[in-house]
């Protein structure tokens, strides 16, 4: 299945995410890479503000002007903070960031002093000048991309790329203890095929179908690739000791949880966590993991996790389609 648009060429993503997963999960990952934007690492919106009300030149010259002022966290510092503290535990070079901006490299000075300032080990960036900086997230060999900007994470989406839109939050993550990814199922670890059926037949539907195709493993989603590589990030420590924990949080409810039971299996990818919701609110669920973040395709879902976690909409699959046409291809 793919989706096409008058604007845009066909792709193929279910194809595209189950050839980079299968490769991750046949292949050792030597390094975890993370690409994250610079709005998505500091809080930029007083800059940002400038650049909006006043244009560019004034904008360049707020930056130059305050050059030596420490940016605040942005909503996935966090996390990256988190991130890189596993190279500290594992006394090895296992994860890496890499900074992707729309600055030049003049203005984003007072990025990278910003950088220096909290002690953070990135040291590979792209300064586009103005450009979106999306066309290097492949050569940088980047597992996930991070940013604000819908439009950049779509275009990492369609290279086959795990990608997500960073939501504004007044949550603070942790610093210390456990690193959580939580993950929705649907159109996020898995394809959107069972969502089409229940998004167009609806609930009784989507269960006899899911009932069914139980012994059929569900293909891959954008995330799979990620959740592969974070799975060989785990086995790296000591059994139980991993401080790295991932969980999923679907919507789903028996008996259709037995197909993703069995796709996780077919796949041989492990879950720490698995709630199964049956359509329950997941925020006050979110919280009682203390999920550090969590990926969700459902615009309404993120909405609520945002006001209980720091959480990236996934802007894939059926529900973020409505003006582009939906294909069958043999499915």
């Amino acid at each position: 299945m793919f989706y096409t648009s008058a604007a845009d060429p066909a792709v193929d993503t279910d194809k595209v995410f189950n050839e980079r997963s299968t490769a991750i999960v046949d292949k050792r990952v030597d390094k975890l890479v993370i690409a994250i934007s610079s709005r998505a690492l500091f809080d930029l919106s007083d800059s940002h503000r400038v650049y909006e009300e006043q244009g560019l030149e004034a904008y360049q010259q707020y930056q130059i002007a305050h050059e030596e002022e420490p940016l605040a966290p942005g909503d996935a510092f966090g996390l990256v903070n988190k991130l890189l503290n596993l190279n500290k535990l594992l006394g090895a070079e296992r994860v890496e960031v890499i900074l992707l901006s729309r600055n030049s490299a003049d203005t984003g000075l007072r990025v990278f002093n910003s950088i220096r300032h909290y002690g953070l080990n990135i040291t590979r960036a792209a300064f586009c000048g103005g450009d979106s900086p999306y066309r290097y997230i492949a050569a940088f060999n980047s597992h996930l991309f991070l940013s604000t900007d819908g439009g950049d994470v779509r275009h990492a989406l369609e290279l086959g790329i795990a990608a997500a839109t960073i939501l504004p939050s007044t949550v603070t993550t942790s610093t210390e203890g456990k690193l959580k990814f939580a993950f929705d199922g649907d159109a996020v670890l898995f394809s959107d095929e069972a969502e089409r059926i229940y998004k167009s037949s609806g609930l009784q539907a989507f269960t006899e179908s899911e009932k069914l195709a139980a012994n059929r493993p569900l293909s891959g989603g954008p995330f799979k690739p990620f959740l592969a590589a974070l799975q060989q990030l785990q086995m790296e420590f000591a059994p139980g000791e991993s401080p790295l924990r991932t969980c999923l949080v679907t919507a789903r409810s028996a008996p259709t949880h037995e197909r993703v039971v069995k796709t996780l299996r077919a796949w041989n990818i492990r879950i720490d966590e698995s709630l199964f919701l049956g359509g329950m609110d997941k925020g006050e669920f979110l919280r009682a993991y203390d999920a550090d973040v969590f990926f969700d395709d459902q615009q309404g879902h993120c909405e609520s996790a945002r006001n209980h976690v720091a959480t990236g909409h996934v802007p894939s699959g059926v529900a973020n389609n409505p003006p582009l046409q939906l294909e069958q291809s043999g499915s």
